[in-house]
């Protein structure tokens, strides 16, 4: 991974799953871009040490897991308002072995046709509402709400097998 090209491709690929996992650990979104943000500068200052034949995956969301613990833990210090423990729920292994799921996910949503994943990644993962959506990407309401039905019936069609887990985090991005 050594050109900007890969670097990109990485960021793109990983960014919205480890947004998702960084705020879940710490509540805020700002916390968690910061966190998601440091990780991907720290591999891009170290893609020349960082040894490609382990798991990139697992290095990123283990780093994502440990710099969150490390905001935590900075709270606790310098703050007189208690923080909620949410860091001692994480069980790192069992949370890699699940982003495997997350990756068929991510893998669909980037193989929806390119209005249907903007509207749908803009919607899930930046959290923003229907009208939002229309308004910046100029567009009607209706062809937003068109857009969204046609990139959730994708994907119930081509993950049918995991509906069950799909439908618990698709519920935990809305909260």
């Amino acid at each position: 991974m050594t050109t900007e090209k890969d670097f990109e491709k990485l960021f793109k690929s990983y960014f919205p799953a480890l947004m998702v996992f960084a705020k879940k650990i710490l509540v805020d979104e700002d916390d968690a871009r910061e966190v998601v943000h440091q990780v991907f500068i720290s591999v891009w200052e170290k893609r020349q040490e960082i040894d490609l034949s382990t798991s990139l995956k697992s290095y990123l969301f283990t780093s994502v897991n440990n710099r969150s613990l490390n905001v935590i833990r900075d709270r606790k210090k310098f703050s007189t308002a208690q923080v909620p423990d949410v860091a001692g729920d994480w069980d790192v292994s069992s949370v890699i072995e699940s982003m495997e799921l997350e990756e068929k996910i991510m893998d669909v949503i980037s193989s929806l046709p390119e209005k249907c994943r903007e509207v749908f990644e803009l919607n899930r993962f930046e959290g923003l509402k229907y009208s939002e959506i229309a308004e910046r990407l100029n567009i009607s309401p209706k062809t937003v709400e068109n857009q969204m039905s046609k990139a959730l019936k994708i994907l119930r069609e081509k993950l049918s097998k995991y509906m069950a887990i799909l439908l618990w985090l698709i519920m935990g991005s809305l909260n």
